[in-house]
């Protein structure tokens, strides 16, 4: 809880989110490791089918849609972005433009909806499901410049339809108009007709699910895979994927933190306990799926920020130690108020330091396994 009374909510933090996001490269690891699990896949018609469980500014997904080109530059392409934020919506669609042009046989669905919801584009409420704020829209040219005119013209109905409230009980985000945005080439519709969703057939079924930092991490076990890792695995199509990845510590970004609080413990639920949690909920489906098991070195994604080469070992920029810290109490999510005693010190910034000549430089563990499901 916040002083205020109300329920916390660390990734509503804009500039901690888009600073981490720009100074570390977590994106491009974990989608190397995502890519790694397209040549497992053999697509089946209609389309390769992909899903991104929390798609942030779109990053992770768009490095992830060059890389199915490139394996599968034929195949036409279907993907779904969960995502809550109107301005992660917006850094999205900037992504996009370019997509249109190399992979034409495209069909691109941003969704507000749950993540219980999202991989069918309904809604779990009987009396919501004439309420979907359904948006159908074909982009018309085949330059970037034009596709990405029409997207930025979308503005005014996104605003509409991601406005959000808050729980009052968790403080979690909801949604106020449940909203699907599907975007496609108009000059390949008659192509892409089966590849399209539409309202009165829910389909799953994705040969790749993107599960990546979706939750709190002081978040119970039991929360994470019943709000999120069991809708999504449920979601697979037979020969299905799901690459889960979180964060996992014992790196320099918490020991960074331990500098400050030493009893800082954020990670407390690692990969095994989610994954029995996993197999405890699927019950009597648990025969259909198969998980991949990895030895604690080989599960380790880890990923740096980005420093000049000589920098650490001679006058560490005040920019640098900003980011350094940022990006270290973003990734151990840590409130604001516990912030605002420290910042008063001032002692963050020695820590900071100390931590980075200690290292040279700045880097943190992700921990990923993958859920497969039976062909």
């Amino acid at each position: 809880m916040a002083s205020d009374g109300k329920p916390f909510r660390f990734y509503d933090n804009r500039q901690k989110y888009l600073s981490f996001v720009t100074t570390c490269n977590e994106k491009w690891k974990v989608a190397e490791r995502a890519n790694a699990e397209l040549q497992h896949i053999t697509p089946t018609p209609p389309a390769l089918r992909i899903f991104d469980a929390g798609m942030g500014d779109g990053t992770l997904l768009s490095h992830v849609m060059r890389a199915t080109h490139k394996r599968f530059p034929t195949v036409p392409l279907y993907v779904v972005g969960k995502e809550i934020s109107l301005e992660d919506i917006r850094l999205s669609l900037e992504k996009l433009p370019d997509r249109f042009v190399e992979h034409p046989s495209s069909v691109v669905v941003f969704t507000n909806l749950y993540y219980a919801e999202a991989p069918w584009l309904t809604v779990s409420k009987p009396e919501l499901a004439g309420t979907v704020n359904w948006m159908d829209v074909p982009l018309q040219g085949d330059t970037a410049a034009e596709f990405g005119e029409q997207l930025r013209n979308l503005d005014p109905r996104l605003v509409d339809g991601w406005q959000v409230r808050a729980s009052e009980r968790t403080g979690n985000p909801l949604y106020v108009k449940p909203s699907v945005l599907v975007l496609y080439r108009e000059d390949h519709s008659f192509a892409l007709d089966g590849v399209k969703p539409g309202q009165t057939e829910p389909r799953a079924e994705f040969d790749l699910v993107l599960v990546s930092q979706p939750w709190r991490a002081r978040m119970t076990a039991a929360f994470k895979v019943d709000k999120v890792l069991e809708p999504m695995v449920r979601s697979l199509a037979p020969g299905g994927r799901a690459l889960v990845a979180q964060a996992s510590g014992n790196d320099p970004g918490l020991e960074l933190i331990r500098g400050i609080w030493p009893d800082a413990d954020p990670f407390k639920v690692n990969r095994h306990e989610l994954i029995e949690t996993l197999r405890d909920r699927l019950g009597d489906n648990l025969k259909n799926y198969k998980f991949h098991s990895m030895s604690d070195a080989e599960s380790i994604l880890r990923y740096e920020m980005h420093t000049l080469p000589d920098e650490i070992q001679t006058n560490i920029g005040t920019s640098t130690l900003f980011a350094a810290w940022n990006a270290a109490v973003y990734v151990a999510q840590i409130e604001d108020d516990r912030l605002e005693v420290a910042l008063a010190s001032g002692e963050y910034l020695e820590q900071t330091a100390k931590t980075l000549k200690k290292f040279g430089g700045l880097w943190f563990n992700d921990e990923v396994f993958v859920v497969s499901r039976n062909p």
